[in-house]
């Protein structure tokens, strides 16, 4: 794994799976190999938002096969070995026991990107990748721009500078007239962390998410302009 990056948020329902999701499949289609790994234990939505929910990862030899989205694109989900109605009442030690299998005896192969979609907060499952994970590229933290959400962002914030995790930069999402703008970049002012863009709130995000395909593919120009921005300033802030 060349480049390892997390994709966090303090608070929840702000787009940080969308974005895990659309970085994965934008960088694959430029013909680099990458791994997805679905850190939610207990709302796993990756494989959802990608259009294979329900479909199940092979396990032989004791490893764990992928499941593969495209010719570069390869994820692993609890998702993939449960049944999708049953809710997964786990402690930290079977959270922690659960991630170190998906990440260990996963068969990856040679990856130039590992993206891990964590869950909000910053719990047992962002310790437990940090601890398991040796070649952290750095963290992008996801926030639409409302108070509350700033709130809990500058606790993931917080995180990263504890356990010596390199920030990558900030993203607003759902950036517009209904939640505001322009909130994320006075965070990054605050903080010294670098601004990556912004995602404006439109329709065709929610349309991607229901119908299980990459945002970037319904056309929206302005849309796209704003996601090849962050992208290009992921690839930049790590060297790429």
């Amino acid at each position: 794994m060349k480049k390892t990056l997390l994709i966090m948020s303090g608070k929840g329902g702000v787009g940080k799976t969308t974005i895990a999701v659309n970085l994965s499949y934008f960088l694959s289609e430029r013909k680099n190999v990458v791994g997805l790994l679905d850190a939610d234990i207990h709302g796993p939505n990756v494989l959802k938002l990608m259009g294979y929910n329900g479909q199940k990862m092979e396990i032989r030899n004791d490893k764990i096969n992928p499941i593969q989205i495209n010719s570069n694109l390869k994820v692993v989900s609890i998702a993939g070995l449960v049944d999708d109605n049953s809710a997964i009442i786990w402690r930290g030690p079977l959270k922690h026991n659960a991630l170190k299998q998906l990440i260990e005896d996963t068969n990856w192969g040679n990856l130039d990107y590992l993206i891990v979609d964590f869950p909000p907060g910053t719990g047992d499952e962002h310790i437990s990748v940090s601890q398991l994970l040796k070649n952290i590229s750095g963290a992008i933290i996801v926030s639409s721009p409302q108070q509350v959400s700033l709130f809990d962002m500058v606790k993931a914030i917080d995180f990263c500078k504890k356990t010596n995790i390199p920030i990558i930069g900030l993203i607003e999402n759902m950036s517009g007239d209904i939640f505001g703008k322009g909130t994320i970049k006075e965070i990054c002012k605050k903080y010294d962390i670098g601004f990556l863009g912004t995602l404006s709130l439109t329709k065709d995000v929610v349309l991607s998410g229901e119908e299980g395909k990459p945002f970037y593919l319904y056309k929206n120009k302005k849309l796209n302009e704003e996601f090849e921005t962050i992208v290009e300033n992921i690839l930049k802030r790590i060297g790429e």
